[in-house]
């Protein structure tokens, strides 16, 4: 096919991250953010291409998504990327959720957006968002095919000894209560990176891949399928986020209400908002929380060391699943950057091959390396993501092979 540009999509319920890639070669054209759509405070960030001059930014109000995909469109156009050019080959949306049904990246019609919808009552807070980022692209161009790429997909290939919950067969098959995982796009983009930072191909290697950054999750990739992830029905369950709890018992749930006299939608946003390193210090900036324990803040080190117990058993969790262990990948914004949770999650597990290397993981850079000693058993990687490059990825390689 002749046109080579993927547009991607990343709409969330008040912003739309964008990018816009060249498949030629993979390079990024142009970039931003829109965000705060719907208040008065709305704020467009653009970067043009490299060589295109300054970023630029406005702040004017932006009513909804279609005005928000407008502006896009103008800042694109003013670069001479104009979303009407018939070099666009698709538009690549990031869909959190895609349950069961959705395995890989798929063509979006009127079916698929109708099972995105009734996928909204398990990710009520991102598939609304997603569906309406779909209509208003489709809307602005709908001679180009629309691609959606699951958060889901990459987890599909668990088992289902790792992928259900021990409840009744019957109601949870009714209300669709499974673990699906998110982060799907990381994980393979990383996965894949790593395999190839060793020299091998994906199939060859079982990689942990750890991706650390607001919302956090862990998975198990067994030669390039995900066989366990730490992600559930939701992006609850699992490690200790930013404002998640992550792991917890259920029960909880039941003692907050008899005995706390708190509502559904009251836990529901402890949960998810007022827990993890905010509820447990105050901070979900891991900077800040490293300032403070260097201080000598009690509750910010306590903070700390619960959030590198829960990722140290997941590391270890994994390692027995997958049997053998060739690389440990850290990822996205603390995974690539706070040295400390790399080194502390990786403490004391040197009798599995886990080590790190003081002086390399000390090290800045923006490309995957390794930070483990040499010929260490394990190897101990920092891989930064890509999610937007995978999801263009993906979403050329359909279309180009439908076409």
């Amino acid at each position: 096919m002749s046109a080579t540009r993927v547009l991607v999509l990343n709409s969330g319920s008040s912003s739309l991250k964008y990018q816009l890639l060249d498949m030629r070669d993979g390079s990024r054209l142009a970039s931003g953010l829109v965000e705060r759509i719907g208040e008065r405070s709305s704020r467009l960030k653009h970067t043009p291409p490299a060589t295109g001059g300054r970023i630029r930014e406005q702040s004017e109000p932006i009513a909804d998504h279609d005005a928000a995909l407008k502006a896009v469109a103008e800042e694109l156009a003013k670069d001479g990327l104009g979303l009407d050019s018939p070099e666009l080959a698709a538009v690549g949306h990031r869909v959190v959720h895609g349950g069961k049904h959705f395995t890989r990246p798929t063509v979006i019609d009127d079916a698929v957006l109708a099972e995105i919808e009734r996928l909204i009552p398990v990710a009520p807070l991102h598939n609304p968002a997603n569906l309406t980022g779909i209509r208003t692209a489709t809307a602005l161009r709908p001679d180009v095919p629309q691609v959606a790429v699951f958060d889901t997909a990459f987890h599909t290939t668990m088992p289902e000894a790792a992928a259900r919950y021990a409840i009744d067969v019957e109601t949870a098959d009714a209300h669709r209560v499974r673990r699906y995982g998110f982060h799907g796009t990381s994980h393979a983009y990383v996965s894949r990176a790593t395999a190839k930072l060793l020299g091998r191909t994906p199939e060859e290697v079982n990689v942990i891949v750890l991706h650390l950054g607001n919302g956090a999750s862990a998975s198990a990739v067994e030669k390039g399928r995900c066989v366990d992830t730490s992600m559930g029905l939701t992006p609850l369950e699992g490690l200790v986020m930013g404002t998640r709890s992550g792991d917890a018992d259920p029960a909880v749930i039941f003692h907050l209400a008899r005995v706390g006299g708190m509502s559904i939608d009251e836990i529901d946003a402890l949960l998810n908002k007022r827990s993890g390193l905010v509820g447990l210090c105050g901070d979900n900036d891991m900077r800040e929380i490293r300032r403070r324990i260097d201080e000598g803040d009690e509750r910010a080190q306590l903070a700390f060391d619960i959030y590198i117990h829960r990722l140290k058993k997941y590391i270890g969790a994994y390692y027995a699943v997958l049997g053998r262990v060739d690389a440990v990948a850290f990822t996205a914004g603390v995974g690539e950057n706070a040295a400390p949770v790399r080194a502390a999650a990786v403490a004391g597990l040197e009798s599995l091959g886990l080590a790190v290397d003081d002086a390399l993981n000390a090290v800045r850079a923006d490309e995957a390396r390794l930070i483990s000693p040499a010929g260490s058993r394990v190897a101990v990687a920092v891989v930064p993501t890509d999610e937007e490059l995978e999801i263009a990825t993906q979403t050329y390689a359909l279309v180009k092979n439908t076409n």
